[in-house]
């Protein structure tokens, strides 16, 4: 096999988060589902944005943020997605390239702006996400940089870009690249919701074409439509070879070799905002294994990332992740 120069390489839905703390009463006026993803059309988010009290700007999509935590752990890592040629756009090359993630995907000129996903923070740090798509979904395999993709030892696909035709194109010609250079193939199935909407492909993915899964206890459900979780954990195993699934406080179950391991979540003293846990925990784990660290330090620096991340507002992390590793005694 070829040598590597990135860890892990992303690819996923270039967006920039607009963060606001809110209430059951507001979601409620707007008709907001709290606590899932609703996709949204280009004045609707024009008009939430408007509605959001003291909002914060920062750069998310899932695997953009998975993308940073690798970074902050030190990792080498680079992403690929398309931004429109905005202000918008112009924030997220410049948070991204920032970190240290190389991002090249030439911008979009003309056409819809850059995506915005605008997230309301309950106090309970519920949140829910009203994401316009943008320019993210225009991303098509013109756009994947085959020499990247080729370069990194894990490929990571965020599950959301199933939502449109050529951005789905684009993550199957991905896979393939990375499968004929030898590489690993990582999945996010990213929403329950978006599970129902793609559960065929996903499962066809799952049982072959995928070499690390990750889900949250719901997307598994929704993935084998059962609501018994043992089950479900059952039905991966004999489908893959490893995954890590989330349980939020309850921590994450991993299956790889032999009987699935339950590793606890880490400790937080105050849940303030839960965006971008779930990518920061696929950060850890991917590090980790990129590292050749066992599955259960994987899963803890998984945790680790996800405790840092929910501690305050914003998906990414606001210190050094390989601090917190290092003081936690991991090193890689």
């Amino acid at each position: 096999m070829n040598p590597t120069r990135f860890d892990v390489v992303g690819l996923g839905n270039a967006i920039v988060d607009v963060l606001s703390s809110t209430d059951d009463a507001f979601l409620a006026k707007w008709g907001i589902q709290k606590n899932a993803m609703n996709l949204i059309d280009e004045p609707r988010a024009e008009a939430l944005t408007a509605a959001a009290v003291d909002p914060i700007l920062t750069s998310g999509g899932s695997g953009a943020n998975t993308i940073a935590g690798v970074a902050s752990f030190g990792g080498a890592a680079a992403y690929i997605g398309k931004t429109a040629d905005d202000e918008l756009g112009r924030q997220f090359r410049a948070e991204m390239t920032g970190a240290g993630v190389p991002f090249a995907t030439h911008p979009l000129v003309g056409g819809p702006a850059t995506a915005r996903s605008i997230i309301f923070v309950n106090d309970d740090g519920a949140r829910s996400m009203n994401t316009f798509l943008g320019a993210s979904v225009l991303f098509s395999k013109t756009d994947v940089d085959e020499d990247i993709v080729r370069a990194g030892r894990i490929l990571y696909l965020e599950g959301y870009l199933f939502d449109k035709d050529d951005a789905k194109t684009a993550f199957v010609y991905a896979s393939e690249i990375a499968k004929a250079a030898d590489r690993l193939v990582s999945l996010t199935l990213s929403d329950s919701f978006c599970v129902d909407r793609h559960r065929e492909s996903f499962l066809h993915l799952v049982q072959g074409h995928v070499d690390i899964l990750f889900a949250n206890e719901e997307e598994l459900l929704s993935l084998y439509e059962t609501r018994d979780f043992d089950e479900a954990i059952a039905r991966l195993r004999a489908d893959t070879s490893i995954a890590a699934v989330t349980r939020s406080e309850k921590g994450s179950v991993v299956i790889g070799d032999g009987e699935p391991i339950a590793i606890p979540a880490e400790p937080v003293s105050k849940v303030v905002d839960t965006t971008g846990a779930g990518d920061q925990y696929a950060a850890g784990f991917l590090f980790g294994y990129a590292r050749g660290l066992p599955l259960a330090t994987c899963a803890r620096l998984g945790h680790i990332a996800a405790a840092e991340v929910i501690s305050h507002f914003g998906p990414r992390p606001e210190v050094s992740l390989a601090d917190l590793a290092l003081a936690a005694g991991i090193e890689a």
